[in-house]
């Protein structure tokens, strides 16, 4: 396998990982949050917070996961 080849396979791993943190942040934050403001039902928010930084943190791991996969393109 050439190294171009590696390289786009490396980097299709890296973008797919970084929507995926991409979309962590839409369902788990941005989205609880919409409905926050428009729903009557109240969540508790020590719950709301609880959630908003497990999605947080699993967006900035599948980020930095993508950077350090990125980080092994070859010359």
């Amino acid at each position: 396998m050439t190294v171009a080849i590696d390289n786009e396979r490396t980097k299709l791993t890296a973008n797919a990982l970084d929507r995926a943190s991409t979309a962590c942040l839409a369902i788990g934050i941005f989205a609880p949050l919409s409905a926050l403001f428009q729903t009557a039902v109240r969540v508790p928010i020590s719950l709301l917070a609880m959630s908003f930084v497990g999605w947080l943190v699993t967006a900035i791991v599948l980020h930095l996961w993508a950077r350090r996969i990125l980080g092994g393109l070859k010359q």
